[in-house]
C-alpha cells in the first residue's frame, strides 16, 4: 500500500491552505491508496511529522509552506535509512529550493506537478549536525535578514531581505575567518561568506548561476573587504551572474567546508538564523528524490 503524507504550513497558505491541501489530495488519489494530512502548529512540527512518515515507510511526503518549513522537512528525512520522496508547493517568500528545482512559484501549478510523479536526485547539504537544501552565509548581512518581519515579508517579498540587508551597510565591519575546503585554505578578513548549494540564493538567481541542485558542490563566495566603491563594483557582478570573477571575491568549488572566527558570529541556514560558528559542511550527493515538472527529466 502505497501511503502518502502532507506536511503544511497553514500560516504561510493563510486561509488558501486548505484548498490546497484538498487539491493535492484529489492529485495524489490515483497514486496513492492512503493520504494523510498534517497541519504544523509550531517550529519543529514539519521536521517530526516528516521523520516519523519516513519511520512508518511512507512513500512520499508533500511539503506545503515556504522555505523554512521545507528545510524543517527536509531535517526530518534526511538522517532516516528510508526516505520518501520529497514533494514541494511553495507557500513562502522566497522559495528558493523550488526556484533551483523549476517548480512553479504558483501553489496550484506546483501542484499539477504531482501528477506525473516525475523525481529528480538532489544534493543536500549537511552542516554539523543538520542539514540544508540550499545556503549557508556569514556575515553583517546575513545576519541582517533576521530582522525582516512578517509584514514586510508580505508587502515587498524578496526585496524586503535586500532592503533590511542594506541598512547594515553603515558601520557594518569585517570580520576574520579561516575557512578550509577541499583545494586549501583560505584566511582573512571578510564581509560575507556564502557557500551555495543551488543557484536560487534569497531569490536572485544569478548569485551561482553554475551552481546544479546535483553536483555535488558547494559554490563559495567570499567577499574579502567592504566600502561603497567596492560594493559599486560587486553588484553589477552579482547581477550579470559573474560574481566569481570580481576581483572583491575569492570563489570555491568544493565537497567540504570548515568555516571558523576569531569572534562568535551565526551561521545563516536556508534564510534562517542556525548554530554558531565554527562549523563543518558537506555535500551529500543525490541524497533525495524530489518531486519535479517532467521536463526537468
Amino acid at each position: 500500500m502505497k501511503k502518502a503524507i502532507i506536511i503544511v504550513n497553514p500560516s504561510s497558505g493563510k486561509e488558501k491552505a486548505r484548498d490546497y491541501a484538498e487539491k493535492t489530495e484529489n492529485i495524489l488519489s490515483n497514486q496513492y491508496s492512503d493520504i494523510v494530512t498534517r497541519l504544523t502548529e509550531s517550529e519543529g512540527d514539519a521536521a517530526s511529522f516528516a521523520r516519523e512518515a519516513c519511520q512508518e515507510g511512507v512513500t512520499a511526503v508533500i511539503v506545503m509552506g515556504g522555505d523554512g518549513t521545507v528545510n524543517e522537512a527536509i531535517n526530518g528525512i534526511s538522517d532516516q535509512t528510508h526516505r520518501p520522496r520529497l514533494g514541494i508547493v511553495p507557500l513562502g517568500t522566497i522559495n528558493d529550493f523550488a526556484r533551483a528545482l523549476d517548480i512553479p512559484l504558483e501553489p496550484y501549478e506546483a501542484i499539477s506537478i504531482l501528477k506525473t510523479q516525475s523525481t529528480k536526485s538532489v544534493d543536500i547539504g549537511k552542516i554539523n549536525d543538520a542539514y540544508f537544501a540550499n545556503v549557508l552565509a556569514v556575515g553583517a548581512l546575513a545576519e541582517a535578514s533576521y530582522n525582516v518581519t512578517a509584514e514586510q515579508k508580505t508587502r515587498f517579498g524578496p526585496l524586503a531581505y535586500f532592503m533590511e540587508s542594506a541598512k547594515s551597510f553603515l558601520g557594518t565591519e569585517t570580520i576574520q575567518l579561516r575557512v578550509e575546503h577541499e583545494k586549501g585554505s583560505w584566511e582573512g578578513e571578510s564581509f560575507l561568506l556564502l557557500a551555495a548549494l543551488t543557484n536560487s540564493v534569497g531569490g536572485f538567481e544569478t548569485l551561482a548561476p553554475d551552481a546544479e541542485v546535483n553536483d555535488g558542490k558547494l559554490h563559495v563566495f567570499i567577499v574579502k573587504q567592504f566600502s561603497f566603491p567596492k560594493i559599486a563594483k560587486i553588484i553589477p557582478s552579482l547581477l550579470k551572474g559573474d560574481l566569481k570573477e570580481s576581483e572583491e571575491v575569492e570563489y570555491v568549488l568544493t565537497s567540504f567546508l570548515n568555516v571558523s572566527s576569531t569572534t562568535d558570529h551565526m551561521v545563516n541556514i536556508d534564510g534562517e538564523e542556525g548554530q554558531p560558528l565554527p562549523f563543518s559542511a558537506n555535500v551529500l550527493p543525490g541524497h533525495l528524490n524530489v518531486f519535479v515538472p517532467e521536463t526537468k527529466e
